[in-house]
């Protein structure tokens, strides 16, 4: 494709079929708040998906976010899953014994 006077080869765009995210808080239209490391890719991951399901860990009444802290806006989500009580659990833990320390 040809823009002003320089030619460029143009790819398209990876689509995901569902997109399975984990939000900090939303409200009942699908407006996503995301915490720490999940503001990385969940925003991008939930506007290049055909489907997107939202965990949630909060779920507020409709306009108490403030506008301008949303990260994802609710036209990009489809399904929201409110989870309570979830349980962060550590994959791997790695820690030393008392015995190994070096004193």
């Amino acid at each position: 494709r040809r823009f002003g006077d320089d030619d460029y080869i143009l790819e398209t765009g990876l689509v995901a079929d569902v997109a399975l995210i984990h939000a900090w808080k939303s409200d009942h239209e699908g407006n996503l708040i995301y915490r720490k490391t999940a503001r990385n890719f969940n925003p991008m991951m939930a506007t290049a998906a055909r489907m997107t399901v939202a965990e949630v860990e909060l779920l507020v009444p409709d306009g108490s976010l403030d506008p301008d802290a949303v990260h994802t806006s609710g036209i990009f989500v489809n399904k929201i899953v409110h989870v309570m009580d979830l349980e962060k659990r550590i994959e791997q833990r790695t820690v030393r014994s008392r015995e190994m320390e070096i004193g």
